[in-house]
């Protein structure tokens, strides 16, 4: 038996600073045992949860169903160890795989030997057993594993995700510079907003504020417009029960008011990589858009604006990003009274520069920048 079916313990990838929220999450899908450590959370379930964990979570990046873990001092033992698992119960000859590794405090210093070495053991796993093997596909593979050696100690496991569960499958264009999918949802549900006052985003880019805004709003599900999940390779896929999870999901979806949710952006290509995404999600004709710069907009009343303001390269001069973040300020203080603005700011050092004290700075992880989600009360 693989790990997981003996114990029913998964490990859930999260992105930095989001560990508590993918533990709450995972409480209200009623998982149990959850324990949150360094970017993910353990915790334990049955797999149709599995399922359904997969489809709606807004803040999880993967989830990982554990194989065997082992002590591992050395890549002889990982290819020896590995070899004995039954890859054939999770892969065959026709499907495609990929590896992923990450390798930490280990005699075993090189990920991508690690996964070079687990690669072989696959591949001569079935060479042996079927005189043929199953190939590498790193940008659509069918099946994915995982290899993650800490501390010389080895887990693999299948990704019952596939695909990162950010990837949510709406974005026709990522724009300039693209907020991963499950910070901007952790933001829109840090704010509090559930539709009962407008949203605003005076800087939407691509719109992938708007876009989140309008699924968290809607109910629809974070894999809405995914194709195939990892978890249907498990040996035990229930594919009947998948499809009743979906029907169970879906069946929530509302519409979106056609005054509820607006953005706008100075960039004429921001707004037609906007529009592009939104033609893709169900009521996404209903959010409202305009090319503007934000310092022209009209008075904004009783609202909730969120935004990221572009940063660093994005805008060239330091003195030019300053420039913009005071205006950002201005155009609270004098447009914006009775709203509440959540604000992510890339460079924490810009915040000063905005003029006005937040009720609250929390960290926030976007890739690898360490950024502060700002919430200002405008009175």
């Amino acid at each position: 038996m693989f790990e997981y079916q003996q114990h029913d313990k998964f490990f859930a990838q999260v992105a930095g600073s989001m560990e508590d929220l993918g533990a709450a999450e995972l409480k209200e899908f009623g998982a149990k045992q959850i324990t949150p450590v360094y970017r993910g959370v353990h915790f334990k379930t049955d797999l149709s949860h599995i399922y359904r964990i997969n489809y709606q979570s807004k803040f999880i990046s993967r989830i990982l169903a554990p194989l065997i873990t082992f002590d591992c001092h050395s890549t002889k033992y990982l290819y020896s160890t590995a070899s004995k698992i039954e890859w054939n119960k999770l892969l065959n000859n026709n499907k495609t795989f990929a590896i992923y590794s990450n390798v930490s405090n280990s005699k075993i210093t090189h990920s991508r030997y690690a996964t070079l070495v687990l690669k072989d053991a696959i591949a001569d796993f079935f060479t042996e057993k079927y005189n043929e093997r199953p190939n590498i596909d790193t940008d659509s593979p069918d099946v994915v594993f995982n290899l993650f050696i800490h501390k010389n100690r080895a887990t693999i496991s299948l990704d019952t995700s596939g695909k990162p569960l950010h990837k949510r499958g709406y974005r026709q264009s990522k724009g300039s510079a693209p907020m991963q999918e499950t910070l901007a949802a952790a933001i829109v549900y840090l704010s509090g907003w559930k539709g009962n006052k407008p949203l605003y985003d005076p800087m939407c880019g691509s719109g992938t504020f708007l876009c989140e805004a309008l699924m968290n709003y809607c109910r629809i599900p974070s894999g809405f417009k995914r194709k195939k999940f990892g978890f249907e390779n498990l040996p035990e896929f229930d594919d009947s029960e998948w499809k009743k999870i979906k029907e169970n999901s879906t069946k929530h979806i509302r519409e979106l008011p056609p005054d509820l949710i607006f953005g706008s952006d100075m960039s004429y290509f921001a707004i037609e990589d906007s529009k592009l995404n939104f033609k893709t999600i169900p009521s996404g004709q209903n959010i409202n858009l305009k090319q503007t710069d934000f310092r022209s907009l009209p008075e904004i009343h009783d609202s909730i604006i969120i935004c990221n303001p572009p940063y660093g390269i994005r805008l060239g001069t330091k003195e030019s990003v300053t420039e913009l973040y005071k205006n950002l300020g201005d155009f609270l203080k004098q447009k914006c009274k009775g709203c509440t603005a959540y604000i992510y700011v890339g460079d924490k050092e810009l915040i000063p520069a905005i003029g006005l004290k937040p009720s609250f700075k929390r960290p926030l992880k976007n890739g690898n920048l360490d950024g502060r989600l700002l919430k200002i009360e405008i009175y």
